[in-house]
């Protein structure tokens, strides 16, 4: 199905992009200000939620940044690899960068395998490959975080609704959307494994606010 070239970097670019995603901020950033790690507390989540209840503003904001720009960083750094080889491609390379910056921020190899959800990684991803739809992502779904106080319920309705998106941008391009969608149901199907406990919390109606305290 695929030739050896694209081949090549399909391994190549997941396993770089893996190794920068195993780079999870949350961790880093914990250690480096408080000497401390922020999966002792709260949820146990290598998160910007979570740093966020821990330990503040600043201490969130430099998590998220770092989390969003290494997805942004995965997408190009795929693409160049694919580039680089002279793989001829019949879908967008950086679709294996942002698989790859996911998994490895989920199941980070720095951190005893032990991350985030990863939705800062793919957020990062899906503005560099498609921004039309991550802005439609942010208008619709950010302000329900926002109004509920519930991180996760903006977070899961997003991901759920990210494979239709793409769906829809690829027959209105006349594209095949096949290996998109499917592409876009790995990313998404790895996010709502890692959040099956907030989802049964949200069922529950028992999912915590922004604002609650956290517990060690």
């Amino acid at each position: 199905m695929f030739s050896t070239d694209v081949l090549a970097g399909m391994a190549l670019a997941f396993g770089v992009t893996y190794l920068l995603g195993s780079l999870n901020f949350a961790v880093i950033v914990s250690r480096l200000l408080y000497h401390d790690d922020v999966r002792n507390y709260g949820s146990g989540n290598a998160g910007m939620t979570n740093m966020l209840r821990t330990y503040g503003k600043k201490a969130a904001f430099l998590t998220g940044l770092g989390d969003f720009f290494k997805g942004c960083a995965a997408v190009f750094i795929a693409r160049g690899i694919f580039s680089l080889l002279g793989a001829e491609l019949t879908f967008d390379g950086g679709w294996l960068g942002a698989i790859g910056a996911l998994i490895g921020h989920l199941f980070p190899l720095y951190f005893h395998f032990k991350g985030g959800k990863g939705i800062l990684a793919a957020c990062g991803a899906i503005l560099v490959m498609n921004p039309d739809l991550f802005l439609v992502l942010f208008v619709c779904f950010v302000p329900i975080a926002f109004l509920t106080r519930i991180v996760s319920l903006a977070s899961v309705l997003g991901a759920a609704s990210y494979p239709f998106l793409v769906y829809a941008k690829c027959r209105l391009q006349g594209r095949d959307p096949v290996l998109d969608v499917g592409f876009a149901l790995v990313c998404v199907g790895l996010i709502l494994y890692m959040h099956r406990e907030n989802i049964k919390r949200l069922l529950n109606g028992t999912e915590k606010k922004i604002g609650s305290k956290p517990a060690k």
